[in-house]
């Protein structure tokens, strides 16, 4: 599922992390996102044309309750799918991350299927394991990596509910 972005892709990356251009992204890709996810019926993101895999991520809210859903970079590893809590390097973690750890029960739609997911965050190794194929994705955790150094970017692990 995962394709490493090619050299293009891999130029545009370094682009989106001037700081000007993340806090638009922040504000703005999630939405545009969204609404491409919605027309192309949950086949594309205007993310994946930097060579990012996506997913649409449903959760409970972990104040309301109610469904949440969110289009996120993804990284798959076999049937498990790695998120990476950067929120473009940003001082809070993202609402799905507080919303997981809450309700660990998700829902994931890619490729036109939604499939029950269930997350944990994980620690040592297995979080360094992780962030190091992430960053082979994208670069420019890295840098977000610098902007929140306040903070640990936490890494969620989503494993198909059998």
């Amino acid at each position: 599922m995962n394709r490493k972005p090619n050299a293009l892709q891999k130029s545009i990356h370094r682009l989106l992390t001037l700081k000007w251009v993340s806090a638009f992204l922040a504000v703005f890709l999630y939405r545009l996102d969204a609404t491409v996810w919605k027309l192309s019926g949950g086949k594309h993101t205007v993310t994946e044309i930097v060579g990012l895999p996506i997913i649409q991520l449903t959760t409970l809210g972990a104040k309301t309750g109610q469904p949440r859903a969110i289009t996120l970079v993804s990284l798959f590893d076999g049937e498990k799918i790695a998120l990476i809590g950067s929120n473009f390097g940003g001082k809070p973690n993202p609402g799905w991350y507080y919303n997981l750890k809450a309700n660990p029960k998700c829902t994931v739609q890619f490729g036109g299927y939604a499939v029950e997911y269930v997350a944990q965050q994980v620690e040592g190794e297995e979080r360094e394991r992780y962030w190091r194929l992430a960053v082979s994705y994208y670069a420019g955790y890295e840098k977000y990596k610098e902007r929140a150094a306040h903070r640990q970017i936490p890494v969620m692990l989503l494993e198909r509910v059998k």
